[in-house]
């Protein structure tokens, strides 16, 4: 069988593994589970795991069920970029958010291997034939068919794959137009975020942008407006879009996903509060409708649906009142949520 295929292969005696309810998440080669080898496997930097990305994860999943082996996806930490380009390129979604959001999409592993200089010295066939076939025993790589730029001189690519898919027995199988084609690409993600359109960049990623963090105090303004806000703390993980205010959801991330208080509609400010004079920017969350909540020091996402404006300042407060209330009706209407009787 050719190592570069497009459709699943079936082994004739298929290793049936039990799917446990969490994912196999682990960082040292040497420590690779016995029951997650051999297996199917993918690799790469996913940042904000993307549609493209998901693709990949999806026909993942699928080969490792057609073959009746489990599925381990490959990425790095830190990402390449953060130690060659570190003042360039703002993460999408740093690498725990990262792998969240990897882990929500079916694999049964997931190898985070270490990112450093001397790591990305190694060549290609080193890196390949160490990861994939000594660590994984993996007996497919899918990948995106335009994947390269891996190993030392960037000179790695699919056509390599399949080169060493022929010596070392794993199919390649390579999905058309993905990886960073401008259609789904990471960069595309960037500029629409710190251009304000989520929207557009959720288009791209296949959900809404999302953000994680610890609920902090702030200023208490918002409670004594009437419109108590949950701050994310400064070191929140995932791109902040640009200043505005968004409709969007707010998750409660340590409550059960079946509570009906997990996920809440939800106003997002984000900005420096210059009506106040504000100088810090923060993200804020309104639950739409309740004052009620205490969300102090709980772990929470901020997921952002749609830009309702840019931030402004206001000569009054009765004027900022007047803004906030119809804001809070806009994130009603794009959320599909009801003012509660």
């Amino acid at each position: 069988m050719s190592p570069l295929t497009k459709r699943g292969h079936t082994s004739s005696s298929p290793r049936r593994v039990r799917r446990v309810s969490s994912v196999h998440r682990w960082t040292d080669p040497a420590e690779t589970p016995a029951q997650l080898r051999p297996c199917v496997a993918t690799f790469g930097n996913f940042d904000g795991v993307h549609q493209g990305h998901r693709a990949v994860l999806t026909r993942l999943v699928e080969e490792g069920a057609a073959r009746g082996l489990p599925t381990v996806a490959v990425t790095f930490e830190p990402h390449p970029a953060e130690i060659f380009h570190p003042d360039t390129v703002e993460l999408i979604a740093p690498g725990p958010l990262r792998d969240q959001l990897l882990e929500e999409t079916g694999i049964d592993g997931l190898l985070v291997l270490e990112f450093t200089r001397e790591f990305a010295d190694q060549s290609a066939e080193d890196f390949v034939v160490t990861t994939f076939v000594q660590t994984l025993g993996a007996q497919a790589l899918v990948v995106g068919s335009d994947t390269r730029g891996f190993g030392k001189g960037y000179t790695g690519d699919v056509e390599l794959l399949a080169e060493l898919g022929q010596r070392h027995g794993f199919d390649v199988i390579a999905l058309d137009d993905l990886g960073d084609s401008e259609r789904w690409s990471s960069s595309a993600i960037r500029r629409d975020l710190t251009s304000g359109d989520v929207a557009a960049a959720a288009g791209v990623l296949g959900r809404p942008h999302r953000m994680t963090g610890t609920v902090v105090h702030g200023a208490h303004r918002g409670r004594e407006l009437g419109y108590p806000t949950a701050n994310l703390a400064p070191d929140s993980l995932g791109l902040v879009p640009a200043d505005g205010v968004y409709a969007g959801w707010l998750t409660r991330l340590d409550k059960p996903t079946d509570d009906p208080e997990r996920t809440l509609p939800a106003a997002i400010s984000v900005g420096t509060n210059p009506t106040f004079d504000g100088t810090e920017r923060t993200v804020e969350a309104y639950v739409l409708d309740r004052t009620d909540l205490d969300l102090y020091d709980e772990h929470v996402s901020v997921e952002f649906v749609e830009r309702i404006r840019p931030t402004l300042r206001f000569d009054s407060v009765e004027e900022l009142l007047e803004a906030m209330a119809a804001d809070v009706e806009k994130c009603r209407q794009v959320l599909g949520t009801i003012v509660p009787s």
